[in-house]
């Protein structure tokens, strides 16, 4: 099974793809952890993209294109994956229609998580970052066992530049202005399932096992 999933900032879809990944054993490919990966290589890919995701707006195109291109080359993603935060742009998912037929692939499902504004809001700026393995928190759905430390390795846990109020408004616009295009190129190929992304995790989960069955 081949799935995207789209949704904006603070939508739920890592949780979602997670749960996804274990029950249909098929891979996730975030390109959030992509780009986690290369920033913390420090490759030129990597702090090209830290300049934009800091201001709080998409990395280029051509920087994302080249970090799935590579990916897909992988055998680990032939059993199936979900694409988790790409693309993102409707050059972006041109650049994926060109990588499917050059893999003879083709998607199974489209998957948009629908989240208003204030909530996203609420939960984007109680986010916290470890500042050494990366993992994210939330203050309200999954804090730490410790105030400010990372349960996995007990390193200081970070506010990040990028899930301030006003960053993540500024996210929240450049989502609707370019990503939401998407859903219309998606729903001409007929493979969008809209689902609510409210309520609690199994909620929103039981309502995707619903769409994809």
């Amino acid at each position: 099974m081949r799935i995207i999933l789209l949704g904006p900032p603070g939508a739920g879809k890592g949780t979602q793809a997670k749960l996804i990944v274990k029950d249909y054993h098929i891979q996730q490919l975030s390109t959030g952890d992509l780009l986690r990966e290369h920033r913390n290589q420090d490759s030129d890919l990597g702090n090209e993209a830290k300049h934009f995701m800091d201001a709080g707006n998409l990395v280029p195109d051509g920087i994302i294109l080249g970090m799935v291109a590579a990916e897909f080359k992988k055998p680990y993603l032939d059993p199936g994956y979900i694409l988790d935060g790409f693309p993102r742009t409707c050059p972006q998912a041109q650049g994926l229609d060109n990588l499917l037929v050059d893999h003879n692939q083709k998607l199974d499902h489209v998957l948009v998580l629908e989240v208003p504004d204030e909530e996203l809001i609420r939960r984007l700026t109680a986010r916290r970052s470890c500042s050494k393995c990366g993992y994210i928190y939330n203050l309200v759905f999954n804090p730490p066992q410790a105030e400010g430390i990372c349960d996995l390795d007990g390193a200081d846990l970070i506010h990040r530049s990028d899930d301030t109020e006003a960053t993540v408004q500024n996210r929240l616009k450049v989502y609707q202005k370019q990503t939401k295009p998407l859903i219309d190129h998606y729903e001409q190929q007929g493979l969008v399932r809209h689902i609510d992304g409210t309520g609690d995790v199994k909620q929103i989960y039981q309502r995707i096992l619903t769409a994809i069955s």
